[in-house]
């Protein structure tokens, strides 16, 4: 009689857990299926970092041409009349960044037929992703003026820009 009862007793223990087993069935099923999409998800990504990674001196490249273009961009308009901006900024900059320059920064910054800026500062701020940020600081013999330039890789044009404060003078001879 005892082991009847133990073994009843056992019987109902062991099919309360089958019961619950099939009862998360569904819930692990689901859980199967965002397991898998996650594990794409990470499949591709992983695929993306692997081609940056495997392809540094691409980006390198692409770095630098994206450099030379944004210091040809800031000689351009630093030592060219604000007037000509529209023509001689053109494929280089969007309207919007051309606009800014000729009726904000220009008109604050002494931009003389006699003054001739150079670029001795351009530094790279983000390098990877489309658009690459930079800090250019351009210089004459009267001042010193600083820019953070956004360039579109995509596009190839420069996007975005702002001028900075410079506090003291700027010699890049130091």
């Amino acid at each position: 009689m005892r082991n009847s009862r133990l073994m009843v007793f056992t019987s109902l223990v062991l099919a309360g857990i089958l019961l619950t087993q099939f009862n998360q069935i569904p819930n692990l099923d689901k859980q199967l299926v965002q397991a898998k999409a996650d594990l794409k998800q990470t499949k591709l990504s992983q695929k993306k970092s692997e081609t940056i990674v495997s392809s540094p001196q691409s980006q390198q490249d692409h770095v630098s041409d994206s450099t030379k273009i944004v210091t040809a961009f800031v000689k351009t308009f630093s030592n060219q009349p604000t007037s000509s901006y529209s023509d001689t900024l053109k494929g280089m900059a969007t309207e919007k960044v051309i606009n800014k320059l000729t009726q904000t920064f220009a008109p604050s910054v002494t931009f003389s037929d006699k003054a001739h800026y150079e670029v001795p500062v351009i530094a790279i701020k983000n390098a990877w992703g489309s658009d690459l940020e930079y800090l250019v600081i351009a210089k004459s013999d009267a001042q010193s003026v600083a820019y953070t330039i956004t360039y579109d890789t995509d596009e190839k044009l420069v996007t975005d820009m702002s001028r900075l404060n410079l506090k003291g003078a700027f010699d890049n001879e130091k």
